[in-house]
């Protein structure tokens, strides 16, 4: 099982097209598993990123920090409510719940 992992999370780390039956497991795998969690969202992150990844990028990476999809970032200044209702949404992520 642990290869098959490696393998999936290889090819979407290399931007490799990954079946819909193999992700549809993975991604169940992984609302399980936080180790199987972390190895995914990794290799999202350098499918996003690439081998462009920044000192402080590559370091957030190998803490496993943040979102891998970048749609989900706040950028720039933002007011109070914008930023609550981003934390609100990321309750599941403070209470170490994945």
């Amino acid at each position: 099982m642990r290869q098959r992992v490696e393998f999936i999370c290889q090819r979407i780390a290399s931007g490799a097209p990954v079946e819909l039956s193999d992700m549809a497991w993975l991604q169940k795998l992984a609302s399980r598993n936080p180790t199987v969690a972390s190895w995914l969202r990794q290799a999202r992150r350098q499918a996003v990123q690439g081998d462009n990844a920044n000192d402080l990028d590559d370091f957030c990476n190998k803490l496993d920090l943040g979102e891998p999809d970048p749609s989900d970032h706040l950028v720039g200044p933002q007011d109070p409510v914008t930023i609550a209702e981003w934390f609100q949404d990321k309750q599941r992520w403070f209470r170490g719940s994945v």
